[in-house]
């Protein structure tokens, strides 16, 4: 009888093939990898970034995600809005004519396009609004709170701002020359000079 043959067995440990060795990554598929993994672990979103654009393409954005009344477009002409709470509310192009802000919290209410002659903001709390393009002409902001906000655009023509605290405001080189003007006064919350603010010479 003809022995049986076995088959050869390779190197290494009896009965045990060894493994298959893994072709590397190729250099593409990492890269995507790890840009995928910085994506992932970024503390920025789609909405977090939409919501943090200070143009006008993000406005409309912020307005869909917050609790406050939205009164974009309307008409509110000698409206009294003292003393409220309108914290991140919309008056995005609102007709507000001689209407009362006085002593309103308006912190990072959005202003835009908006037309507030003669109106009342003394007192007010203006800070990190969006006011870019608005009509604040014959305006009373006195004592008002405007840190930081957002004006570029805006105007102030005989506006009252004495007591008002400017600080880290974003205007017109013509516009805070104009204010400059007339500054004059300490905010009586923040202590803050009005010239001060306004980085007058």
């Amino acid at each position: 009888m003809t022995p049986a043959t076995h088959p050869i067995q390779p190197k290494g440990h009896q009965g045990q093939q060894q493994p298959r060795r893994r072709r590397p990554a190729s250099l593409g598929a990492l890269l995507l990898a790890l840009l995928a993994a910085a994506l992932l672990s970024s503390p920025w979103s789609a909405p977090a970034f939409a919501l943090d654009t200070s143009t006008g393409v993000g406005l409309q954005d912020r307005a869909l995600f917050q609790d406050r009344v939205d009164y974009t477009l309307t008409n509110q002409d000698g409206k009294d809005f003292s003393g409220q709470q309108l914290a991140n509310t919309s008056f995005a192009g609102v007709m507000a004519r001689d209407a009362d802000f006085s002593g309103a919290d308006l912190r990072g209410a959005i202003l835009t396009q908006s037309a507030f002659l003669r109106s009342d903001f003394s007192g007010a709390d203006l800070s990190d609004a969006l006011m870019d393009r608005a009509d604040f002409s014959g305006t009373d902001l006195s004592g008002a709170l405007l840190r930081g906000v957002i004006a570029a655009g805006s105007s102030f023509n005989g506006a009252l701002i004495d007591d008002a605290d400017f600080s880290d405001a974003l205007l017109d080189r013509s516009d805070q020359r104009a204010l400059c003007r007339r500054a004059q006064g300490t905010n009586p919350t923040t202590g803050v000079s009005t010239r001060l603010s306004l980085d007058c010479p």
